[in-house]
């Protein structure tokens, strides 16, 4: 297992491998080595594997918002001495991905944006947030996180994914419900269309948690990106099809190499 290192400013994160960097973002309530499958994408990128603020071994814990955790991740890209990079984000760590553009648009190479969202309008907020906070915490509660979460989470229930999932999915309470609200404020409308590096857009036929059908509408609105529905997988398609996960990142990556 790869050793945490940890940046001046106070962000965990894993880094090895070599070649193009490819920075992972993981989702809300999720901890960087939730990574592992693509673990092995290290023999032809350099991988930059952060632990968001307040998630995993960050111990910041203020100013939770998509602008800080962008902040963070730029933050160490310069420490590292990385101009440029491509940008992975999942889910909550897509709407990270997004901002990173926003804040330092020649930071990124690529885009790559995992069952991820770009809106919610305002007046599901409220609606949305008061649902799944009296949900989470009724879970939390009974200490049945992990077992509820993945049932939204997963298309395939059996119980090696269900484990596999508990290793990656480590959420401290108050910091999900602080993560979840900063997601709902989320709103790049007039962002999206003004993308002009290589995008792959990927959402699970099966995702409960964020449809396809809003990766679909991203896709309409950033121009010349490409999307891909993965079947038969849910909202983390990286651990329920990882192969086929894992040579899509290969090929889209690969292929802009040769365009470049």
């Amino acid at each position: 297992m790869e050793k945490t290192k940890r940046s001046k400013s106070g962000v965990p994160y894993l880094h090895f491998g070599s070649g193009e960097p490819l920075v992972l973002i993981h989702g809300l309530g999720e901890v960087k080595e939730g990574w592992q499958n693509q673990f092995e994408l290290a023999d032809q990128f350099e991988l930059i594997i952060p632990d968001l603020r307040g998630h995993g071994e960050c111990t910041k814990t203020d100013g939770i918002s998509i602008q800080n955790f962008a902040l963070d991740i730029i933050g160490l890209l310069k420490e590292l001495g990385i101009e440029n990079a491509n940008i992975l984000g999942l889910s909550m760590g897509g709407a990270v991905a997004q901002e990173i553009y926003r804040q330092a648009p020649n930071l990124c190479r690529s885009l790559l944006l995992i069952s991820t969202f770009h809106f919610f309008p305002k007046k599901l907020k409220k609606l949305l947030f008061n649902n799944r906070k009296a949900k989470f915490d009724s879970v939390t509660a009974a200490g049945k996180q992990t077992e509820f979460i993945s049932k939204m989470a997963l298309y395939s229930w059996n119980k090696e994914m269900k484990e596999k999932f508990g290793h990656s999915f480590h959420p401290k309470h108050q910091i999900f419900l602080q993560s979840l609200n900063t997601c709902l404020d989320v709103n790049n409308l007039s962002l999206l269309p003004k993308i002009s590096v290589p995008t792959l857009i990927i959402g699970g036929q099966y995702d409960s948690v964020l449809p396809v059908w809003i990766q679909a509408c991203m896709h309409k609105l950033i121009p010349d990106s490409e999307f891909i529905i993965m079947r038969n997988t849910g909202h983390i398609a990286k651990l329920e099809a990882k192969d086929r996960f894992n040579n899509l990142l290969r090929r889209f990556l690969n292929q802009q190499k040769l365009v470049a």
